[in-house]
């Protein structure tokens, strides 16, 4: 299947819960991460390589070291950001 057969966004999750991805295109995704008792929110942009491999990772590649979420699972890891 290829990018532009996706549909957007996509949401997936570390195995070990420290960290939840929201894919919203080919070339941008939102990362929750879970540090402790807080919650960072990351908005990246891939423009370089490494970056745009981790987003086709987390779309095709993410069963070895992930799983796939729901918007609801989302939306609550989001509640940790905004406390």
């Amino acid at each position: 299947m290829a990018f532009e057969d996706i549909q957007f966004p996509v949401y997936r999750k570390y195995k070990n819960n420290s960290s939840f991805f929201k894919v919203i295109s080919r070339n941008k995704f939102e990362e929750i991460q879970l540090i402790g008792s807080k919650a960072r929110l990351n908005v990246i942009t891939a423009t370089q390589f490494p970056e745009m491999n981790h987003i086709f990772d987390l779309v095709y590649n993410f069963k070895d070291f992930g799983s796939e979420i729901t918007e609801n699972e989302w939306f609550e890891a989001m509640k940790k950001v905004h406390g």
